[in-house]
């Protein structure tokens, strides 16, 4: 035979009140589990017993929280009843449109990121993917966007950086040709300070003269002068200094052989 329905009404009997009390207490907490787990809801539980100990069940929120948003949302309601009496009904027909679309809201962004498709159908699933495919269309022509500029951003300050080591590059060579030219110049001047010192008397004169180198025996002194004076004035046109060349060419030649002559 199948369970009567059970009356309700307050047990008599102590002990059965009792075991009947903690069947249905457990029974309560796991229905409040389950109802959280498969509906996503938010939920406590607290249950005193006859004799004041408390059993409280409470989701992954704590106690504290869920009491304090339900303290929050029925002043909020006492609030508006005390405010406009009239438009009580206006007020609950708007607050059940924003609830349902908050909780629209809350669902699709649950199947935004991959939740909560069970229920979904297949058109409904092929939807979602439509969105989603033309969303990331668009992140990804923003993002190409992005990177296009920051390209573009890049390469002309390339060209900037291109532009002015160019510039200082060419400062650069045209120091460099000034230093050049002012070594050559200097090199100049002294080279040329260096040859009107060797032309001048006083270097001609501080010069060692050469010496006349007549071979020879002094018994053939007339023939040997008449041989040496060609050669020896050869010699002294190439060794001598102009100078002298020219006081011998006013002396003679009969000078120089006698000056050879006398010398040995």
């Amino acid at each position: 035979m199948g369970r009567g329905r059970v009356q309700l009404k307050r047990i008599e009997n102590k002990i059965n009140r009792q075991v009947t009390f903690s069947k249905r207490r457990n029974g309560l907490l796991k229905k409040a589990h389950e109802i959280s787990v498969l509906c996503d809801a938010e939920v406590a539980v607290i249950v005193f017993s006859t004799k004041g100990k408390l059993f409280e069940y409470a989701t992954n929120s704590s106690m504290e929280r869920i009491i304090e948003r339900y303290e929050r949302y029925s002043y909020a309601e006492r609030e508006l009843l005390a405010a406009d009496p009239e438009s009580q009904g206006s007020w609950s027909l708007e607050h059940t449109k924003l609830k349902a679309k908050i909780e629209i809201l809350q669902r699709n962004q649950r199947h935004y990121v991959g939740e909560d498709l069970e229920s979904l159908s297949l058109k409904e699933l092929q939807n979602l993917e439509q969105q989603l495919d033309t969303a990331l269309k668009q992140i990804r022509t923003r993002k190409n966007q992005l990177i296009y500029d920051s390209i573009s951003e890049l390469q002309k300050k390339e060209k900037a950086l291109q532009e002015q080591n160019n510039i200082l590059t060419k400062k650069l060579k045209e120091k460099e040709k000034e230093k050049e030219k002012e070594k050559a110049l200097a090199q100049q001047a002294h080279w040329d300070q260096q040859n009107q010192g060797q032309s001048s008397p006083s270097f001609l004169l501080s010069q060692p003269l050469p010496s006349l180198a007549i071979s020879g025996t002094y018994q053939g002194r007339g023939a040997a002068c008449d041989d040496e004076e060609a050669r020896s004035h050869a010699r002294t046109n190439s060794l001598m200094p102009p100078w002298m060349l020219r006081h011998l060419n006013e002396s003679g030649p009969t000078h120089l052989c006698g000056l050879a002559c006398s010398t040995i």
